[in-house]
C-alpha cells in the first residue's frame, strides 16, 4: 500500500483509508499525523455531499466549535439531520488540514436528499435526525443483531469497559508518539480488526450501511480517476473494509437504484458539548466531550492541567482547594493508573482522585465538575456568511440589537417593561413562543406578580435552528411570521379558551395586525358557547390580556367588552352548574371558581365596563356558600373567598363552618368543605393558626368522626394539610397537642380556647418587642412623652 520516499513522507500507492471514531482526540491527532506524512492529493470525508459548498467556511475566523452541518427538507423543515463536529473530531482536523494545504476536500457519504427521505436513521452517522419520515423503507433483509465493534474489541482484549479500552489504545496516545511512530500503524491495526469483525458480523445490524458504502465507493472511484491513488479517506472505522472491498460499479449503482428523494438545504449551525454527549440521544455521541476537548488541547501534562481546571472551578464555587490539593490529586490519579495497568490516568482515575482529595469523598461537588467540565456547556458560533433562512437572519439581527446572545447555559432574565429595550426583549420572546421556538420560558421571579416585570428562563439548544426553519413558512421576519401564525390559529380554533389564550399571546407579543382576526373569532366563539365551564376557562386569559395590554399601551376596549359580557354570563349560569357534581367535577369547578374570582378582581381594578360586577360576583359566592346542593369543596371555597374579601364576618364564617361540620353531615362532605376552605396554597393553615374558633371547630369535628368512616376522609385531609408549609403544620400540631384551655380557666368567658390566643393585645409583651423592631428598622424610638 505505501512506502517512504527520499523526503521521509509516505508514498501512497493506493487510497489511504483512515478509519476513525467520529469524536476522539487520539483519532484526531492520528489523522493529522497521517495526513502530514502522506500529503494526499485530495481528502474525502464521510459526510453529505451537499455540504461541499460550505467547507470553505471552516477556515473563517468567526467559526468557533462545536458546530454542526444541518440539513432539512425544504418542504418539511421538521425532517432534519445534524452532522456535529468538535475541535477533536477527526473529520474537522482533516477539513482544516486540506484547507490549510490547498488540497481539494469533499464529502462522500449518502446525500442528505436521500438520507432525509429514508425512514430509518442511518448507521452511526449523520448523528441526529428529528421528525418521522413517511417514506418507503429499504428492502426487507434478514434481521441481524446490532453490533458495537468497540465493545467486541474491548472484550476480546479482556476489558469490561469499551470506553476504557478505547482510551488506553487510542485516545491516550501522546502527540510525541504520533510524531515519532509510523503514522499509519494505528489505522492499519484498526482496519485489520474491523475486517475481522465485518467477516464475522456482516453489516452488524445496520442494513442501510450497504447503501451508504456503495455510494462512498462510487465517489472514491470518481476521485481516483481525477487525482490518482493519492487520495485519503476519513471515515468511521467500521466502513473501512467495505471501502477496500472489490466490487463493480454496476453492483454499487444497483444498490442505489430507486432511493427516495426530497429537496434538501444545508447550512452550518452552532452546536454544544452537551449535545455531543451520548445521553442526549446522539448516535455517535461520547460520554465526556469536555474531557476529550481537554486531552486534544493539552499539548503536554494533561492530568496536571486538568486538575488545575477542576481546582479553579471549585474555587469559583467558594470551596477551599489549595495547590497542595492539586499536587496530591495528580499523584493519586497517576498511582491509580499504575495500579490498574493503564498507560495514562484516564477520566475514571482523575475523577476518583478529585473525589478523594478535593471533594472530601462527596459526590455533590463532583456532580458540578461532571456537568461543567467533563461534559461542558460550550456553544459554538458560525460565520455571518453561512446560509440561513430569512427568518433566522431576522432573529439573529434582533438578538444582536437587543443584546440577547444565545447561550447554552441556562440563565435567568428579569425584564422591566417600562424600559424600551426590556419591552422589546419581551415582545421577541413572546413572539418566538407563539412560533413554537422555545428559547425562553416564563419563570417565577423577583416581582413576578407585578405588571411591569417579567422573568424568563433562557437556554439555546441547537434543535431550535430546526424550529426556526419550520417557522419560516409563516414569514421572513419574526413579527410577520408570528402574526400569520396567530391569524391561522384563530381561524382554526374550536374552543373559546384557545382563542382567549391566543388574544393574550397577541397582546404580550404586540401583534396589532393579528388582533382584528383574533377578536372576530373570539366574539363568534363567545356568542355561541353556552357552557359555563368553557366561559370560566376563557375569562382569566382575557382579564390578564387587559392587564398586560394596559402596561403595553395597547387599545383593549373591544376585549374589555367581551370580558365583561363573559363575566355576566358566568354570574348567571354558575350556581346551577355547581349542583349534581361528582368529586372530579367538583374539584375542576372549584379551580374555575378560583380563576373567575381572580379575573373579576382584575376586571374591577382596571378601566373596564365592570360597574357593579364585584357585588354581583359576591352575591353568586353567597349563593354557593349557602346551598346544601352545592358540592362541599365549592361551598367551602366560596366561604373562604367571601371571608377574604371582607364580605363575611368571622362569626358568619364560623357559623357556616359549624353547619358544614355538624354531626348530620356525611364525613366525606365535611372533609371536602374543609379542603375548599383551608386547602392548597390559599393560606388556610395560617388562618387556622390565628383563628382559635375555626381551629376549635375543625378539631372538634375531626375527633368526632366515627372510626369506620375515618379511612374514607383521610385521603382528603392528607391532601389538604400536606400542602401547608412545615412551620404551619408544626404550629398547628403544637396547638392541638396542648389542647383547649379547660372551661373556666379564662376570664374572658370563652370556652375551648387554645393557649397562645388572647382576648386582646397583651401590652407588656408588645412593649418588650418594640425595641427589637426599632433596631431592625434602623429607627430611633420616639419617647412616650413626645406622643402624648
Amino acid at each position: 500500500m505505501s512506502g517512504r520516499n527520499a523526503t521521509g513522507a509516505v508514498a501512497v500507492a493506493g487510497p489511504l483509508l483512515l478509519g476513525v471514531r467520529h469524536h476522539g482526540p487520539g483519532s484526531a491527532r492520528a489523522v493529522r499525523a497521517a495526513l502530514d506524512a502522506a500529503r494526499p492529493a485530495a481528502v474525502l470525508i464521510e459526510g453529505p455531499p451537499e455540504g461541499d459548498a460550505l467547507l470553505p467556511l471552516a477556515a473563517d475566523p468567526q467559526m468557533r466549535l462545536p458546530v454542526a452541518l444541518l440539513a432539512h427538507a425544504v418542504d418539511d423543515p421538521g425532517r432534519a439531520a445534524f452532522w456535529p463536529l468538535a475541535e477533536f473530531s477527526p473529520e474537522w482536523v482533516a477539513i482544516r488540514w486540506a484547507l490549510a494545504h490547498d488540497v481539494p476536500v469533499r464529502f462522500i457519504d449518502l446525500p442528505a436528499t436521500h438520507s432525509l427521505a429514508l425512514k430509518e436513521p442511518h448507521g452511526d452517522r449523520p448523528g441526529e435526525e428529528t421528525g418521522p419520515a413517511e417514506t418507503p423503507e429499504l428492502p426487507e433483509q434478514e434481521a441481524t443483531p446490532h453490533v458495537d465493534p468497540i465493545r467486541v474489541l474491548a472484550e476480546t482484549a479482556g476489558y469490561d469497559d469499551p470506553e476504557r479500552w478505547w482510551e488506553d489504545v487510542v485516545e491516550h496516545r501522546s502527540p510525541a508518539a504520533d510524531a515519532t511512530a509510523d503514522a499509519l500503524a494505528p489505522f492499519t491495526a484498526l482496519a485489520e480488526a474491523m475486517t475481522a469483525l465485518r467477516e464475522a458480523y456482516g453489516d452488524g445490524g445496520h442494513p442501510r450501511d450497504a447503501v451508504r458504502e456503495a455510494y462512498m465507493r462510487i465517489q472514491l472511484r470518481t476521485a481516483r480517476k481525477e487525482f490518482g491513488d493519492g487520495v485519503a479517506v476519513v471515515c468511521g472505522a467500521w466502513h473501512v473494509p467495505a471501502l477496500a472491498a472489490r466490487t463493480t460499479l454496476a453492483a454499487d449503482r444497483a444498490l442505489l437504484k430507486g432511493l427516495p428523494k426530497v429537496k434538501a438545504e444545508m447550512t452550518w449551525v452552532p452546536w454544544t458539548h452537551r449535545r455531543l454527549a451520548r445521553h442526549s440521544g446522539y448516535g455517535a455521541g461520547i460520554d465526556s466531550p469536555g474531557w476529550y476537548g481537554h486531552l486534544f488541547g493539552a499539548a503536554d501534562r494533561p492530568i496536571e492541567r486538568w486538575m488545575t481546571k477542576v481546582a479553579g472551578l471549585l474555587r469559583e464555587e467558594d470551596r477551599f482547594v489549595s495547590t497542595a490539593h492539586v499536587i496530591e490529586a495528580v499523584r493519586l490519579a497517576e498511582s491509580l493508573a499504575a495500579m490498574r495497568g493503564r498507560p495514562l490516568a484516564g477520566l475514571s482515575e482523575t475523577t476518583d482522585a478529585v473525589r478523594a482529595v478535593m471533594c472530601e469523598g462527596s459526590d455533590v461537588p463532583l456532580a458540578l465538575i461532571q456537568d461543567r467540565l467533563v461534559v461542558g456547556e460550550t456553544l459554538g458560533e458560525v460565520p455571518d456568511s453561512a446560509p440561513a433562512v430569512p427568518l433566522q437572519r431576522d432573529l439573529t439581527r434582533s438578538q444582536r440589537t437587543l443584546r440577547l446572545k444565545p447561550e447554552a447555559l441556562e440563565r435567568e432574565l428579569d425584564l422591566d417593561l417600562r424600559k424600551e429595550t426590556d419591552a422589546a426583549r419581551s415582545r421577541l420572546l413572546h413572539r418566538l413562543r407563539l412560533l413554537s421556538i422555545g428559547w425562553g420560558e416564563p419563570a417565577e421571579g423577583r416581582g413576578s406578580t407585578g405588571t411591569f416585570r417579567e422573568s424568563w428562563r433562557l437556554r439555546w439548544e441547537p434543535e431550535l435552528h430546526v424550529r426556526v426553519a419550520e417557522a419560516g413558512v409563516w414569514g421572513t421576519t419574526v413579527a410577520t411570521a408570528a402574526t400569520a401564525k396567530a391569524e391561522s390559529q384563530a381561524l382554526a380554533a374550536t374552543a373559546l379558551s384557545e382563542v382567549t389564550a391566543l388574544a393574550e399571546h397577541c397582546l404580550l407579543a404586540r401583534l396589532p395586525e393579528a388582533l382584528p382576526v383574533v377578536m372576530k373569532a373570539l366574539a363568534d366563539r363567545a356568542a355561541l358557547d353556552a357552557d359555563v365551564g368553557h366561559l370560566a376557562d376563557a375569562l382569566p386569559a382575557l382579564a390578564r390580556s387587559l392587564r398586560y395590554g394596559d402596561v403595553r399601551s395597547t387599545d383593549t376596549a373591544a376585549l374589555a367588552e367581551v370580558a365583561a359580557g363573559l363575566a355576566e354570563r358566568i354570574c348567571v349560569g354558575l350556581p346551577p352548574a355547581c349542583t349534581g357534581l361528582d368529586a372530579d367535577g367538583a374539584e375542576a369547578l372549584r379551580r374555575q371558581v378560583d380563576g373567575v374570582h381572580s379575573a373579576i378582581g382584575l376586571l374591577v381594578a382596571g378601566a373596564t365596563p365592570a360597574e357593579g360586577l364585584r357585588d354581583r360576583w359576591g352575591a353568586v359566592l353567597r349563593k354557593l356558600a349557602g346551598r346544601d346542593t352545592v358540592a362541599g369543596i365549592i361551598r367551602g371555597r366560596a366561604t373562604r373567598l367571601l371571608l377574604d374579601e371582607g364580605r363575611l364576618t368571622e362569626d358568619e364564617a364560623a357559623l357556616l363552618m359549624g353547619l358544614a361540620l355538624s354531626p348530620g353531615t356525611p364525613p366525606t362532605d365535611a372533609a371536602a368543605w374543609i379542603e375548599g376552605f383551608v386547602g392548597g396554597a390559599s393560606g388556610g393553615g395560617m388562618l387556622l393558626v390565628h383563628d382559635e374558633r375555626l381551629l376549635s371547630l375543625v378539631d372538634a369535628w375531626l375527633t368526632g368522626v366515627p372510626a369506620d368512616t375515618f379511612t374514607d376522609v383521610l385521603p382528603l385531609l392528607r391532601r389538604t394539610f400536606s400542602a401547608y408549609e412545615p412551620g404551619v403544620r408544626r404550629t398547628l400540631g403544637e396547638l392541638v397537642r396542648r389542647g383547649p384551655v379547660p372551661e373556666g380557666a379564662r376570664n374572658d368567658g370563652t370556652d375551648h380556647a387554645y393557649p397562645g390566643f388572647g382576648p386582646g393585645l397583651d401590652q407588656d409583651r408588645a412593649d418588650a418587642v418594640e425595641p427589637v423592631l426599632h433596631l431592625l428598622l434602623g429607627r430611633t424610638p420616639v419617647p412616650a412623652e413626645a406622643t402624648a
